[in-house]
């Protein structure tokens, strides 16, 4: 149905618009309180700014579009093979130890190489992706964040070069040890970030199958690279950052607390083009058993909103309101709270009608 019948009718009086087809409709800053879209298909659906009073949407199934999901998951897979080639060139740097014959300072770089990018792969395995950062700009990698400028990168040269002296390096050996830490860093957490990002927002925006394919594209983009460049450790460099990658971003979005920020990129990621309820005012509102995966609920009103027996509720955008805590995301779906601890959280307008609160602390709430 096209949301210029369903404003008509809602016009003339009409609430009842159970199991219709709203796909990639638009209803943006319209007034719809007290509608009933039970059942609706509200795939793609704007109802950004739109009143939303006690409006239903129980078993409603929102979130993206077929064609969305085509391309999001296109653009994933993309970056997916550009996280392969990235790290097949950290293979290609640890193939001078093998390659490089009497050169010692080739023979360096290549060790020195492979020694960052097996540090770097340990600290991000135990700590994350965040923890790795601060480790890359600790120990002279600045240039391997995201955020490193010119400077930091030259400072750690600098102090790369001094350290390497302090141990008997040659000037020449110095330089080439301190050039391999930077560019091995910036390669190796360049690789991890891209590849995570991408094998995190395949999960988000599909299943686990999705999130293999973007897994299958880097391999595949590494062993292009390889077999352009007839070097195995580049295949190999860049199997292990795939499998690493999709070992974390599995993790990421089961709620790791350490690398949040990438958990919510593939998120905002996954909701492009998804439903959006963005600004609009759901008081009173009710999603009971709706499927609200890829959905935009930053800045909405969700006053005495209820969200029981709800699907993929930790895929939405849920803004800095009550939806951001994962406990509570629990508790919303569940209605079950004995015994949990929700002190110190900002729960204003949270709607706990029948919720089983006995024994639960909320001190500081």
């Amino acid at each position: 149905m096209k949301a210029e019948e369903v404003l008509k009718q809602y016009a003339a009086g009409e609430r009842d618009f159970q199991r219709v087809n709203l796909r990639g409709q638009s209803f943006r800053g319209k007034e719809l309180s007290g509608a009933d879209f039970s059942e609706a298909d509200i795939r793609g659906t704007n109802f950004k700014n739109a009143n939303l009073t006690g409006t239903n949407f129980c078993k409603a199934k929102a979130g993206l579009q077929k064609r969305w999901v085509i391309v999001l998951l296109l653009v994933s897979w993309i970056t997916s093979g550009l996280s392969g080639i990235i790290s097949s060139f950290g293979g290609v740097l640890v193939a001078l130890v093998f390659y490089s014959g009497s050169n010692v300072e080739l023979q360096v770089f290549g060790w020195t190489t492979l020694v960052v990018i097996i540090a770097l792969f340990a600290v991000i395995q135990r700590l994350g992706i965040t923890s790795a950062s601060a480790f890359a700009s600790a120990s002279a990698f600045a240039s391997a964040s995201a955020f490193a400028s010119a400077s930091a990168f030259a400072i750690a040269i600098a102090i790369a070069i001094a350290v390497a002296l302090a141990s008997g390096f040659t000037v020449a050996s110095a330089v080439v040890i301190a050039s391999a830490i930077a560019l091995a860093s910036a390669i190796a957490f360049a690789s991890a970030v891209t590849s995570v990002i991408a094998i995190a927002s395949a999960f988000a925006i599909a299943s686990a199958i999705a999130s293999a394919f973007a897994f299958a594209f880097a391999i595949a983009s590494a062993f292009a690279i390889a077999s352009a460049i007839a070097s195995a450790s580049a295949f190999a460099s860049a199997s292990a950052f795939a499998l690493l990658a999709t070992y974390l971003g599995w993790h990421v979005l089961k709620g790791d607390p350490r690398d949040v920020w990438i958990r919510t990129i593939a998120i905002a990621f996954a909701a492009i083009g998804g439903t959006s309820f963005y600004k609009a005012d759901l008081t009173n509102a009710d999603f009971t058993g709706a499927i609200l995966k890829s959905t935009d609920l930053r800045e909405a009103t969700i006053t005495r909103t209820c969200w029981r027996e709800t699907i993929k509720l930790d895929r939405v955008r849920p803004g800095k309101k009550y939806l951001q805590y994962e406990n509570i995301r629990q508790l919303l779906i569940t209605g079950e709270g004995q015994d949990k601890n929700f002190d110190r959280l900002d729960l204003r307008g949270i709607n706990l009608k029948e919720t089983n609160l006995q024994d639960a602390s909320f001190s500081g709430t």
